[in-house]
């Protein structure tokens, strides 16, 4: 059986000395006007390390009960891999599932993609690039192509007979540093800071409540969480005593979508809360950038207006479907698609509100509504629901928001499972608008137990494992890596 972690420290090496490679290279251009050789390069001198998987099988493949980690074709399979000590104990979960179950050759060396420069400099650093433009660098040195970053294994346009591999992960390693940036320039916080387990929402008061239980697990006894990671710092357990208003007056305003990291014992198993704001293409974009850390599941929780007569202001609604008038997909993953829910993520999103409710199926049932989820890009619906009375009413659907659809779909796409828990803040429909009195009230009496459903959820979710990972959301040629 390959030596797993041999491998891991060979990726870890070459990734390490093209890093190194390049810096050194750069600062010799910069101070002394010294062009990388063209010979090192074509040697692969700047090059991500690739992993390669030779699978020959003398008999039919096995077909694990797993979703993921799956070999349904002899061949080879590769990936450029950035940033292979951020991901190791991804790589290394994926490698010891396939060796488990097949008899293959794996092996590392160097890709033909080289890394771009700009991912090798850092703000802090000595490597100082002075008044030299960018597009001089790009000259000499490798530089961020669009054309080669893209999503097209994950939407099914990759195409085969260009290539003599076929991919083993979803995205390789230019793609991934092109989110890893984007992350931390969106998020304000390192990405080495993102746990696997992640809540979205559409509204700050959910930050102030997550802020306010990170630091009081922080600060229980026999805690199994680190620190809590926010934007422009990280705050260990000594640090609590002023955390709440110092975050709060901090640096998050600085940064479009600000991330907040509980984070876990083993670095990534703790929870992530993104304050995305409000509006599907900030939901499409974090999602985007997300996706590459391979989390285990994300759910929104946020705000949302009801539909229903029946329903009160602070009842849920619990999206088993969605009508998806948030335009920002369309080209990519048609809307006549179907987004199907995920049977392990409702289960625990209802059995979690039982718990933290603490009422009992029948009660929680009068105030949390499963049903379709509108989200839409037009902040001002009400001003022309008469053009979307028919299909609201068609879709039997229960709430509109902005964000959950695309969250949905994005996971969707992406193969990382979804759900939706939202707390009705008004019913425009029925003439009870949000307005400022009746809005702090709504506040004080749900954020905290919503906030707190979505934790248990996770919590219950951590327990499913592998299992949590559905084969309904596996395309017809999936790569192997989950």
């Amino acid at each position: 059986m390959p030596d797993i972690e041999t491998i891991l420290d060979e990726l870890e090496t070459i990734f390490d000395r093209s890093v190194q490679n390049l810096r050194r290279a750069l600062a010799d251009y910069v101070q002394d006007g010294i062009k990388p050789e063209p010979q090192a390069r074509a040697e692969g001198c700047f090059a991500y390390p690739e992993l390669r998987i030779d699978y020959d099988p003398d008999s039919p493949p096995p077909l694990p009960a797993r979703a993921f980690a799956r070999l349904n074709q002899p061949g080879i399979y590769t990936a450029s891999i950035a940033r292979p000590r951020l991901f190791r104990d991804y790589l290394r979960t994926q490698l010891q599932h396939l060796t488990s179950d097949y008899e293959v050759q794996i092996s590392v060396g160097r890709s033909a993609s080289e890394i771009p420069y700009p991912y090798v400099l850092d703000a802090g650093d000595d490597l100082k690039l002075g008044g030299i433009q960018s597009a001089e660098l790009g000259r000499w040195f490798p530089t961020t192509e669009l054309v080669h970053i893209g999503d097209e294994i994950a939407d099914g346009d990759w195409d085969m007979s260009r290539h003599t591999a076929r991919p083993l992960a979803l995205f390789d390693g230019p793609r991934t540093d092109f989110s890893l940036a984007r992350l931390r320039h969106y998020t304000g916080t390192p990405t080495e800071h993102f746990q696997r387990f992640i809540l979205f929402t559409n509204y700050v008061r959910y930050v102030d409540e997550f802020v306010r239980f990170a630091a009081d697990a922080l600060r229980q006894e026999g805690s199994p969480y680190q620190a809590l990671s926010v934007p422009g710092g990280r705050y260990e357990r000594d640090m609590l005593e002023n955390a709440e208003a110092e975050i709060a007056g901090g640096s998050w305003r600085r940064f479009q979508m600000p991330a907040y990291h509980l984070v876990g014992p083993n670095g990534d198993d703790g929870i992530t809360l993104v304050n995305i704001g409000v509006g599907p293409s900030n939901a499409k974009t974090i999602c985007d950038h997300i996706a590459v850390l391979r989390p285990e599941v994300w759910l929104m929780i946020g705000h949302c207006g009801g539909l229903r007569p029946s329903q009160t202001i602070g009842d849920y609604v619990l999206a088993h479907a969605y009508l998806r008038d948030d335009h920002v997909l369309d080209g990519i993953l048609p809307v006549e698609i179907p987004v199907p829910p995920i049977a392990e993520v409702q289960t625990a999103l209802f059995d979690a509100a039982a718990k933290v409710t603490g009422e009992d199926e029948d009660s929680l049932k009068k105030r949390l509504r499963t049903g379709t989820v509108v989200t839409t890009d037009d902040r001002n619906w009400e001003l022309r629901y008469t053009a979307s009375a028919l299909r609201f009413n068609q879709s039997r659907a229960v709430a509109i928001d902005m964000e959950s659809a695309t969250v949905a779909a994005q996971g969707y796409r992406f193969r990382v499972p979804y759900g939706t828990l939202l707390c009705v803040s008004d019913k425009p429909l029925h003439g009870e608008l949000k307005l400022p009195g009746q809005a702090n009230a709504f506040y004080e009496r749900a954020i905290s137990q919503h906030l707190r459903i979505g934790i248990e959820a996770l919590n219950l979710l951590r327990e499913e494992g592998d299992a949590l990972h559905s084969r309904k959301l596996r395309s017809f040629d999936e790569p192997p890596f989950r």
